[in-house]
């Protein structure tokens, strides 16, 4: 089934990237957070205030698979009893702050070993993901030396669409000038990201889970991908080369 694979899109968050709990670097983000809002609160509250608020927005993107813009976000979910004149131009940098607060997100143990791998077996490699902010991930793609691997980049704080719509993948797949069904992506959720690439008619879906919550997980014939991995490093067994 691999031998017809060209392109291979990957997810980030708990797929190419994990989130680390470095308080130190939450702190800062905490800090600068209120610093950039204008308020007095504390900054854990503050930022325990965001996140609960943060879910209302939430449900608001999976209903409509959209994602606001930045200046949106903030004005009309985050933080609506600012100014929003004053809020709105600072969207940009109020996200990153908030997604920082969040903790430090690091490559996966032997990340860019498999890219570089898979890159030299001849494989067109592309990003797909669902995140808000436009900052973060050219920031991280240039200043980490990522920014080579990838053909195509297709974020939904960019394109306005979130997976599962099959616009996401049918968007990044043009972009990467290789026809769906020879297309494959590496995710971490059982049904948004089985759903969205069936729709799309991506060739394959390969869900990277930890065995703990693959014991939990309900598999059925709606949500069943083609494979099924624990780490990163097991897409090297899955496409042995072109």
């Amino acid at each position: 089934m691999t031998e017809n694979i060209e392109a291979i899109f990957i997810d980030l968050g708990n797929t190419l990237r994990s989130l680390v709990k470095d308080e130190q670097h939450m702190c800062r983000a905490r800090n600068e957070l209120v610093r950039l809002v204008g308020t007095e609160e504390d900054p854990l509250t503050f930022v325990q205030k965001l996140t609960e608020r943060y879910k209302g927005y939430r449900k608001w993107a999976f209903e409509n698979l959209a994602e606001a813009p930045e200046a949106e976000l903030w004005t009309r979910w985050l933080v609506p009893e600012f100014p929003p004149e004053r809020i709105a131009p600072l969207g940009g940098e109020l996200t990153y702050q908030f997604r920082q607060s969040m903790g430090r997100r690091v490559v996966v143990a032997g990340g860019r070993e498999v890219l570089d791998e898979l890159r030299n077996r001849g494989f067109t490699l592309g990003i797909i993901s669902n995140l808000i902010g436009t900052r973060e991930i050219p920031e991280w793609l240039e200043t980490e030396d990522y920014a080579r691997y990838f053909k195509a980049v297709a974020l939904s704080s960019v394109l306005g669409i979130r997976k599962p719509s099959p616009e996401i993948y049918l968007q990044a797949a043009r972009r990467a000038e290789v026809e769906p069904a020879r297309c494959a992506y590496i995710g971490d959720n059982l049904k948004r990201d089985v759903t969205g690439t069936r729709a799309a008619g991506f060739g394959m879906v390969v869900i990277m889970i930890s065995p703990e919550e693959l014991a939990q997980a309900e598999i059925t014939d709606e949500n069943r991908p083609a494979h099924i991995i624990h780490k990163f490093q097991q897409l090297l067994e899955l496409f042995p080369g072109r």
